[in-house]
């Protein structure tokens, strides 16, 4: 333990700068850097964008520990909280959302939406989404020979799903995925993220009114008939908690459908493995791996402690900030056997923390594998000569944004 206070405890002038870059010609590898702490000094000091110096915690168990832990708070109201940014931390202030609530808030709002997100019902929609996805692809080999995967199926597939279950018209997804880049993007002047973020809710409020005036058979319909009109939260507070499952519906799982098929373009043993296979199990396998080796939310969950706790034999007083960065987390040999940092199909994953740990564990989890299970089980196998349309080195990473992926990606079949 006295190695790594030493270590944690360094002269404050001497402290890296957090997020750190990927190593050139790895875009789907955490930093050099994460991965020498994760093994040396897991639980460390970096200094963030406003200058503040958070813990830095790297390795699996310890992240999972931290996520459990109710010591340590989701709100950013608390001081010390390492806001990812300056336009986040612009508009998250006196804009709460459950994600960012501590029991029993948190729980009150989450199981508003349970019943919508569980298992069996989301199973449900598996042959609507088989059919969204086929008749995508049915466009792409219509108006082929290539295609911007990004804007043919990857945005398309999610944010047709997340609009059918939330009863949200499709026909606006041009406005909301703008203002969702605009909120997500790491160089987003505050003001303007703000006003895209005031945007979005006064767009979702006054669908809800429309729905209380006249309920409608979706999730938004019934959080009107059985939250708004009993009182229980008002238009407002509904329309935050429509904001973000609509941002968080498409975003993320577009990314992983975009940068998961470039990821395994560029490993052919694997893609084959997922192409070839008619086993339900092996894609169900492949998305948990993928899921893991790319970890897309790769700028850290964040965290302030409430009160002084030991972490890994560290103690982390009240009111320091931790960034856990889950892309290391999920490269952590001790929890993944092996090669971690080789994409394998066929490892054992699903305990992999790209959903998260704990009580804000991804609530639209068994939604976002459905999906992906079924583009990835479809989309090679209806086009077996799928390749990079361009050169890999013109391929534009989002770097920029706060979730990872690529801007767009250019195939041919």
């Amino acid at each position: 333990m006295t190695d790594t206070l030493s270590k944690a405890t360094a002269p404050e002038g001497d402290l890296a700068a957090y997020p750190m870059p990927r190593a050139q010609g790895c875009p789907f590898d955490p930093p050099t850097e994460l991965g020498r702490r994760r093994a040396e000094e897991p639980i460390s000091r970096v200094r963030i964008w406003d200058g503040s110096t958070p813990w830095l915690v790297t390795g699996y168990e310890h992240q999972r520990a931290v996520l459990a832990d109710p010591r340590f708070s989701a709100n950013p109201d608390h001081p010390g909280y390492p806001y990812t940014t300056a336009s986040v931390k612009a508009r998250r202030q006196g804009n709460p959302t459950f994600i960012t609530m501590d029991n029993p808030e948190h729980d009150r709002y989450r199981r508003m939406f349970t019943r919508d997100f569980m298992i069996k019902r989301v199973e449900a929609l598996r042959p609507h989404i088989q059919s969204i996805v086929d008749g995508l692809i049915d466009d792409m080999v219509a108006q082929g020979p290539t295609a911007d995967l990004v804007q043919a199926l990857a945005l398309p597939v999610p944010s047709l799903v997340i609009c059918e279950l939330l009863g949200v018209p499709y026909a606006d997804h041009e406005f909301f995925q703008q203002r969702t880049r605009l909120m997500i993007a790491r160089d987003t002047d505050p003001a303007a993220s703000v006003t895209a973020t005031r945007e979005l809710a006064e767009y979702l409020t006054e669908l809800i009114r429309r729905k209380e005036a006249d309920p409608t058979d979706d999730l938004l319909g019934r959080l009107v008939l059985d939250q708004v009109r009993p009182g229980n939260i008002s238009l407002e507070q509904a329309a935050n908690a429509a904001l973000l499952l609509l941002v968080a519906g498409h975003e993320t799982t577009a990314n992983m459908i975009a940068l998961g098929t470039l990821a395994l373009l560029r490993n052919p043993d694997q893609l084959a493995l997922v192409r070839d296979t008619e086993d339900s199990k092996v894609i169900a396998n492949a998305v948990e791996e993928m899921l893991r080796y790319l970890t897309i939310v790769h700028n850290g969950r964040r965290r302030v402690a409430l009160e002084d706790a030991e972490i890994g034999g560290q103690l982390i007083r009240a009111g320091e900030g931790v960034i856990l960065t889950n892309d290391s987390g999920n490269r952590d040999p001790g929890a993944f056997p092996g090669d971690p940092d080789q994409l394998d199909v066929l490892r054992e994953a699903r305990h992999h923390v790209a959903f998260g740990y704990g009580i804000h564990q991804c609530l639209g989890q068994p939604l976002a594998r459905v999906e992906l299970q079924v583009v990835y089980g479809t989309l090679y196998r209806r086009l077996p000569k799928l390749a990079l349309a361009v050169p890999f080195d013109d391929v534009r990473f989002k770097d920029d944004m706060l979730v990872y992926g690529v801007h767009a990606l250019p195939v041919t079949w």
